[in-house]
């Protein structure tokens, strides 16, 4: 069964656009609305091990959908070509929100549009 899932990176947690909210109370405000079937976080997803993982949670054809907050979502996109090919997924699968310089609430709140638009 296909699977929905949340992938936050929160840019080492020391970049200043991150130090207004919690990354732990948004996943678990998401977690417990059952608005997705898992929340994961990753401290820097542009990097290469931030590939590794990506291609590793993507490949095997569980996850149908990935909701992503970080940075610019057409960034993100770009960025992470190369490892959604690795897995075999389909990057029209992905959808991006930019949750920068945003307080707990208003990422939760960010998150919750993204992921209830469809």
């Amino acid at each position: 069964m296909a699977q929905k899932g949340l992938l936050m990176c929160v840019c080492q947690g020391t970049c200043p656009s991150f130090q207004q909210m919690n990354i732990f109370e948004v996943g678990n405000a998401i977690r417990r609305e059952n608005l997705v079937d898992y929340v994961a976080i990753h401290p820097q997803l542009c990097s290469t091990d931030g590939d590794k993982f990506l291609t590793t949670l993507l490949t095997g054809d569980m996850t149908d959908k990935l909701y992503i907050a970080a940075c610019d979502p057409t960034m993100q996109v770009k960025m992470f070509r190369d490892a959604l090919e690795a897995a075999g997924f389909d990057k029209n699968n992905i959808r991006g929100v930019d949750i920068r310089n945003m307080n707990t609430e208003q990422a939760v709140a960010a998150i919750k549009q993204m992921v209830t638009a469809e």
